[in-house]
């Protein structure tokens, strides 16, 4: 018959002390399993209280008798040197700061296994899918979608000089003048298909229409308060921006001067928007570089979590029902801004 444990007052409370402190689950475990054992409890009743199997119980109990304190240490700190160390994990992330093709690689995109084969050839290390699982968590690398981009033909220093003179006029903008970010926006019945959480062995639907239909948002926000203005319509042309136009000069009747950040997409300069601005005095348009979304703020903050929010994964029937449901988003975003304007007067 094996002999109870027994604790000294000072044992238990060294013991009670390391419990209530450590972060390391298993070893918490493992101190109370010993501390109930001097208790003179039973493996069932332990093992009921601390949720683990009898023979967990017996095989802690068997490596204090055979160890003491140290027996309880995880055992696989002695495991040897470990394979991912600092260089592994570099090899990796430098890996992932080029294309699976920069390797020799057919493939596009990268994969586990082409991960943990392509890193065996620079660190002769061979690691498990798990192993690099656990890698890339540490190295906080997700899985997610490439962003597409188009060459912007000015310079670097060209594009970051025009930026920082844009900026600079919101900046100094005058009390009685107004500055907006403008963009559209297409809403397409045909779903966008994005990412989304599922339970194992079912996968979600989507239902697209026969024929797409689309419809259009042009939008400008408000530099100073971060409300927005917004029309809609049946296509993207002259037509859809100048009924934009109107309505900042309608919603900014007292302002002096209206001006307007914008990209160069083609209805911004053509002949008709070009008339319009000629009778227009208080209306002044500013482009941004070329090919550079992530310029223009109005992008950034409300196309694409309109895009994230309504026309993802969306099950609406009609153009009509998106385009409402657009709306009623645009609504809330400019509710909650102007409340949060009023908080900060």
């Amino acid at each position: 018959m094996k002999r109870r444990i027994k604790l000294s007052p000072r044992e238990r409370a060294a013991l009670e002390r390391e419990a209530a402190s450590t972060r390391d689950a298993r070893l918490r475990s493992r101190l109370l399993i010993i501390i109930h054992s001097s208790d003179g409890w039973g493996r069932p009743r332990i093992a009921a209280a601390l949720r683990c199997d009898p023979g967990t119980v017996s095989d802690v109990r068997g490596r204090w008798r055979g160890s003491g304190r140290e027996g309880l240490t995880d055992r696989r700190a002695f495991n040897g040197t470990p394979k991912v160390d600092e260089d592994f994990r570099g090899c990796v992330r430098w890996m992932l700061s080029m294309s699976s093709p920069d390797f020799g690689h057919r493939r596009q995109t990268w994969t586990q296994a082409l991960l943990i084969a392509t890193a065996r050839q620079y660190t002769g290390v061979a690691v498990s899918t798990t192993t690099m699982s656990r890698v890339l968590r540490g190295l906080g690398a997700r899985l997610g979608r490439p962003k597409p981009l188009a060459p912007c033909p000015w310079t670097h220093k060209a594009r970051k000089a025009r930026v920082r003179m844009l900026r600079r006029m919101i900046g100094a903008l005058p009390p009685e003048e107004v500055c907006v970010w403008e963009d559209e926006i297409d809403l397409d019945l045909n779903p966008k298909i994005g990412r989304d959480w599922m339970l194992p062995g079912t996968q979600r639907t989507v239902m697209t229409p026969g024929k797409n239909r689309k419809r259009y948002f042009a939008m400008a926000l408000d530099a100073r308060i971060d409300r927005l203005t917004w029309v809609s319509g049946p296509r993207k042309n002259a037509d859809l921006f100048i009924a934009l136009l109107k309505a900042l000069l309608r919603k900014h009747a007292a302002a002096r001067r209206v001006h307007v950040i914008l990209d160069n997409y083609v209805i911004h300069s053509c002949k008709k928007t070009r008339r319009f601005l000629e009778d227009q005095p208080r209306l002044r348009l500013h482009f941004l570089p070329p090919y550079s979304p992530d310029d223009n703020r109005i992008e950034r903050e409300v196309c694409r979590e309109l895009h994230a929010n309504v026309t993802v994964n969306h099950h609406h029937e009609t153009i009509e029902d998106l385009a409402a449901a657009a709306s009623a988003w645009l609504r809330g975003r400019d509710l909650r801004a102007m409340a949060k304007s009023r908080k900060a007067i």
